[in-house]
């Protein structure tokens, strides 16, 4: 009888594609995907420990698994990823029943450990190798995780993904643009290019011997983010290119024009500003002030003009006065952001933000800016959201709606989602004529069924 796994996602577009990863291992060494946890051969997680409310709720998860474990002893329970990174051989303490515990380095030790001899607890916390390597299986066939890097060089202050993922490694773009073209032959239309900071992507990668540039004997370039972006936009089949996420001090002219000038480049961008402070910028160790920070936006709006803009940003960091929250206030009023993720500042173990015992901002006075911040964010997007209604988008169908089983679901390029009628299947590229917008969502109708109804 075949063997069946249940897989639990928490956190990060990264983790999404680790998970991927880990599905199409598992079913490559003879495991099928089961839909319910309690029939599972094999019970998964993959972690994310970026934010308190993420740890909480797969611990709650984790309960489950144990009292399914204990009803079924011969059932493998398995902890990945950044979670079981960060407290590594603690797992096993914490969580006797725990079976096997891996870092996002050792996803492929999860396979090794599944066809060992012997099952006997085993925890893999080393940094090495990309999930990008590993088969996939693709929650939509038309659309793929590409992972271009892992780890990040920078020292954000309240951030645990350096001690997680490691230092910044970038996969050759040869090796890149050979795993596209092969998704592109699978049906996959939209790619989305994944890295902590993809714009820094190829920096610790060598640009080849000397004299191998041609004339004059020149070093040849390094192939950077704006040359990936061109190159994959040059594959056959890929009709749009998103990426996630960006740093903005790498944030550079060339990268923006690569919105204006490839076809397949959306018209998205999302720039995390964490802070409008400078202050606070600086105690978060961001290495951009508000000023350069509002100067890439400048930039970005100067060359992609409809441009869909989005956010992070965290209410509450420690030191954090009425002054600073205003002055993010401010930011946001003025940059007028198309959506934004906002997060209450939680301490994160390792961290030296979350070492900090002075200062801190009091839990109410964080809820109440956070309601403020919430406001003003949805009101802009809300403002932003009603140029597009009277216009004709292009949507890429992603099935049925939400909200509506009757009705259409997909994106538009600039990433809002579009719930709409309509007779387009999932995959499908489609026009939609937008009639009404919300601060998340737009609404309309499909061209083809507009015309065929007059």
């Amino acid at each position: 009888m075949q063997k069946t796994y249940h897989l639990t996602t928490f956190g990060c577009q990264m983790n999404e594609h680790d998970s991927e990863r880990m599905k199409g291992m598992l079913e490559a060494i003879g495991y099928a995907e089961s839909g319910q946890r309690d029939e599972a051969d094999v019970i998964l997680f993959n972690t994310c420990s970026i934010r308190e409310s993420a740890d909480s709720r797969f611990i709650a998860h984790l309960g489950e698994a144990k009292r399914l474990k204990s009803e079924r002893p011969e059932r493998i329970v398995g902890v990945g990823g950044c979670w079981a990174q960060s407290v590594k051989q603690e797992v096993f303490e914490r969580f006797p029943f725990v079976d096997v515990a891996f870092g996002p380095g050792q996803v492929h030790k999860l396979g090794e450990f599944l066809l060992s001899d012997s099952l006997t607890a085993q925890g893999y916390f080393e940094f090495e190798g990309f999930t990008g390597h590993l088969p996939a299986h693709r929650g939509r066939a038309f659309q793929g995780w590409v992972q271009i890097s892992v780890g990040c060089n920078c020292a954000c202050s309240y951030c645990i993904v350096p001690s997680t993922r490691g230092r910044e490694v970038s996969r050759p773009p040869g090796e890149l643009v050979a795993e596209v073209e092969a998704m592109a032959g699978e049906g996959v239309r939209e790619v989305t290019l994944l890295g902590q900071n993809v714009n820094s992507y190829g920096r610790d990668l060598s640009a080849g011997p000397p004299g191998a540039g041609g004339r004059g004997g020149a070093r040849p370039q390094r192939t950077g983010f704006a040359e990936l972006l061109r190159l994959i936009d040059g594959i056959d089949g890929v009709d749009r290119i998103r990426y996630t996420s960006p740093h903005p001090k790498d944030m550079r002219e060339d990268v923006i024009l690569a919105h204006a000038e490839l076809a397949s480049v959306c018209e998205h961008i999302h720039l995390p500003l964490q802070s409008g402070s400078s202050r606070v910028l600086k105690a978060m160790r961001r290495t951009y002030d508000r000023r350069r920070y509002l100067e890439r936006v400048a930039l970005i709006r100067e060359h992609v003009p409809d441009v869909a803009l989005t956010t992070d940003i965290i209410v509450g960091f420690p030191g954090e006065t009425e002054e600073d929250f205003s002055e993010t206030m401010e930011v946001v009023d003025e940059v007028g952001y198309d959506g934004a993720f906002t997060f209450i500042f939680s301490p994160r173990r390792g961290t030296e933000a979350g070492a900090i015992s002075e200062g801190l901002v009091s839990h109410p006075v964080k809820v109440e800016r956070m309601e403020r911040l919430l406001e003003l964010v949805q009101r802009h997007a809300r403002e932003r959201a009603q140029r597009f209604v009277g216009r004709t988008l292009e949507v890429l169908v992603e099935g049925p709606s939400r909200t509506d089983p009757e009705r259409l679901r997909g994106r538009s390029r600039h990433n809002k989602v579009v719930n709409f009628s309509g007779l387009a299947g999932p995959g499908e590229l489609t026009e939609v004529d937008v009639s009404a917008a919300t601060s998340q969502t737009l609404s309309g109708e499909e061209r083809l069924l507009a015309r065929a109804q007059r």
